[in-house]
């Protein structure tokens, strides 16, 4: 186990690296994380939970994230309709409305668990629309990103045995034939 934990942990810092060098993330956007890691691990998505897991994940991104000056927002699962783990600083900016639940492993997932003990002040909001996203295991965060959706591809399409997506996002094009878009 402790072998297959570091080969998670070489990938994920290789993915992490390749992701910001093509995320365009500027200071104050938001980056939302849904991870599945009872699918890294090759179980059924909510069945495997692992704190372990978690831990060589979410501390590396929070490296990341702070390094770049943005938020994280980390989805739960269903089970508290995928309400978001963001810092109160985050909520502040955004005007985010928070709910009152707290993330378990068992509604929740251990993703969000490491996300809430992990934060300088947590809070829990049922929405937010982030600036690009890495899903880990089809969580489907796509309810929790802003239109319009432009993925991400990257070398790597799994960490450990779960499904790895990623994608960032731009402003729509608006207007008609004669209107006139930067680069």
């Amino acid at each position: 186990m402790l072998e297959k934990l570091k080969e998670i942990a070489t990938t994920w810092q290789k993915v992490l690296d390749d992701f910001f060098s093509q995320a365009n993330l500027h200071p104050g956007q938001v980056l939302v994380l849904g991870c599945s890691t009872s699918e890294v691990l090759g179980e059924h998505i909510g069945k495997g939970s692992s704190i372990e897991v978690a831990d060589i994940l979410l501390l590396p991104l929070l490296r990341k994230v702070q390094e770049q000056g943005i938020f994280l927002a980390v989805q739960g699962c269903e089970h508290i309709n995928r309400a978001l783990v963001v810092e109160e600083e985050c909520v502040e900016r955004y005007g985010l409305d928070p709910v009152t639940v707290l993330p378990g492993l068992k509604a929740g997932g251990a993703m969000s668990v490491k996300a809430w003990q992990s934060f300088r002040a947590p809070l829990m909001v049922e929405c937010i629309k982030g600036h690009a996203g890495i899903d880990i295991g089809d969580t489907f965060i796509g309810m929790h990103l802003r239109p319009v959706v432009i993925p991400i591809r990257l070398e790597v399409q799994e960490i450990g045995k779960a499904h790895l997506t990623m994608a960032r996002t731009r402003p729509r094009l608006i207007g008609g034939a004669r209107a006139i878009y930067p680069e």
